[in-house]
């Protein structure tokens, strides 16, 4: 915070005398601003030709008269207190002091002090100006092309620089995830790169969600703090806050470990319920248990892989203090929860120094089966008063876990016969899966979120000023294991382009390739395609999505 008297201006640089005009620089370049503050005054009768090649400029009259004529049109406006303008570059003026006129200026970039108008009106570029004028650099988290088309449809990405931090092969689909490895390597790439390193963003789950809180506080970054994102991920950690806070919306909840053959008769929960691992994502090893066959076909799959994630996610524990109650609980271990259901939605905002926004909800869709998502569809169309509930209730748990200056996506489920909300999981991060349909719908990615949080700026996301209505991201989906001998190709890609515009297709699967050997799949099937697609209504978009279904071709031969 600056606090400045007008006895602390200096002098010698601070205060410029011209022909007719007089400036005092309240505000300068070095005070680590990107504009400059002046109380500039005009002598009676004077007048002085602005024509700025480098700067904008916003003055605002606070005594006097004058007028102020516009070269190129000719057009005259009287200027007197009250009055307020604004100069892009090129435009040329001419402003006439009738009386002592007094006006306070703000230009950016900041002027260093000892600047004067030259005879062209306009004021130099000096090197102290621009470091005001650079590029942010802004490193992603594997930032690949999708995500960088999505990050150049921001507002004002062409002040921006994204940079790639690490690699897929060190965050992504790897059968185990070297933590210490992960942070040696990010932090040897941002300490070696020979600019400043302004922000850093991801939109990725466990390890990068838990792993960049680290290294924002190591540099000094904007970010939540990592015992904050813990009680997001950590899934019994997270439910035992809730229940401290809004206990009426989740369900009774145990951990467990699987390796206990005694731990279907401890949990205290009848049938049916969902078991999932302590960490994880995508549905990768939950299982909906209705039965004690049930159970035991999940403890076999779930005894199998949960290694995968266990020393990662301990690493990171012990990072962190943890209540007693939760302490002995690490990534070895899994959560029973008893079910809850109804209409579905994802609500994704943010909280910047202390106060919360949720800026869009996303109704998510499920298959028949009740466990795979089927599509997920913006704008969402629950109740508003249903949402403003959701929205209530999230930011008291946030407030709780002092969760801050991050994006967050959390997921709700809304049951209309009760009209009770449940919610079901908190994600310390802006949703991937949702970029594409704030773009097309809101005019800009929320990756927009994320780059200004992490630039400590308060985000500012555009609203319906897309091309479309509604947007979905839809799944195209296989039950059972096959063998991929055929994917969509160019051609069928390309009438994809012609016949539904602006849609974004992803295959998933490689030709040669057994579906059950994709990684991070949900327990009950395997997806094939994602499509992003826009329409004027919900009804035109499914029928565009089935429309695209049919010139998708997938060759499968059951395995």
């Amino acid at each position: 915070m600056i606090v400045r008297q007008p006895a602390d201006l200096p002098e010698s640089d601070a205060t410029i005398d011209a022909d007719g005009w007089q400036s005092r620089r309240l505000l300068l370049a070095r005070d680590g601003v990107d504009y400059s503050l002046h109380d500039t005054t005009m002598s009676a009768g004077s007048e002085t030709l602005l024509d700025y090649p480098h700067h904008l400029e916003s003055a605002y009259c606070i005594e006097g008269e004058g007028e102020l004529e516009h070269i190129g049109s000719g057009d005259r406006y009287p200027v007197t207190p009250g009055t307020i303008y604004t100069l892009a570059r090129g435009d040329r003026v001419r402003l006439h002091a009738t009386t002592e006129l007094r006006l306070i200026c703000a230009l950016t970039p900041a002027l260093a002090g000892h600047e004067t108008l030259d005879s062209h009106g306009g004021y130099p570029l000096t090197p102290e100006a621009r470091p005001a004028l650079r590029k942010k650099n802004v490193f992603v988290v594997n930032l690949n092309e999708f995500n960088l088309g999505r990050l150049r449809s921001i507002r004002n990405a062409e002040n921006y620089d994204f940079l790639k931090l690490l690699d897929a092969s060190d965050v992504l689909e790897q059968e185990h995830y070297d933590i210490d490895h992960i942070l040696t390597k990010a932090r040897a790439q941002l300490e070696q790169y020979p600019g400043a390193v302004d922000g850093l963003i991801h939109y990725i789950d466990f390890p990068v969600s838990t792993t960049v809180p680290i290294l924002c506080r190591e540099f000094d970054l904007p970010s939540a703090s990592l015992e904050a994102v813990l009680k997001c991920e950590h899934k019994f950690w997270s439910r035992y806050e809730q229940r401290q806070c809004i206990p009426d919306h989740i369900p009774k909840f145990a951990a467990f470990n699987p390796f206990d053959d005694d731990a279907l008769d401890t949990l205290g929960l009848d049938f049916p319920f969902w078991v999932k691992p302590i960490k994880s994502f995508s549905s990768y090893l939950g299982f909906r248990i209705d039965n004690a066959q049930d159970w035991a076909r999940a403890i076999t799959e779930i005894r199998a892989h949960i290694g995968r994630f266990e020393g990662p996610f301990d690493n990171l524990l012990e990072r962190v203090e943890m209540p007693s109650e939760v302490a002995g609980i690490g990534g070895g271990d899994c959560i029973a929860e008893a079910i809850i259901g109804g209409r579905m939605c994802t609500q994704e905002g943010f909280v910047h120094k202390g106060k919360m926004r949720v800026y869009g909800t996303v109704d998510s869709l499920r298959e028949p089966n009740g466990s795979s998502f089927a599509s997920y569809q913006y704008p969402s169309r629950l109740p508003a008063r249903v949402r403003k509930r959701m929205t209530e209730i999230i930011e008291i748990f946030l407030a709780h876990i002092g969760y801050d200056n991050a994006p967050f996506n959390v997921e709700f489920f809304w049951d209309a016969n009760t009209d009770r909300i449940w919610l079901l999981e908190v994600n310390a991060r802006i949703s991937e899966s949702h970029a594409d349909l704030f773009r097309k719908v809101d005019g800009a990615s929320h990756h927009e979120i994320a780059v200004d949080l992490s630039l400590g700026a308060r985000p500012r996301l555009p609203y319906r000023d897309g091309e479309f209505a509604y947007a979905g991201k839809f799944f195209i989906r296989a039950y059972h294991d096959a063998l991929v001998k055929g994917v969509p190709g160019p051609e069928q890609l390309a009438d994809i382009e012609r016949l539904i515009p602006d849609t974004v297709v992803s295959i998933l699967p490689q030709p040669g390739q057994r579906l059950s050997e994709m990684m991070d799949q949900d327990s009950y099937s395997y997806t094939l395609a994602l499509l992003w697609i826009g329409a004027a209504s919900p009804g035109k978009l499914v029928k565009r999505f089935e429309q695209a279904v049919e010139i998708l071709a997938f060759d499968l031969e059951p395995v």
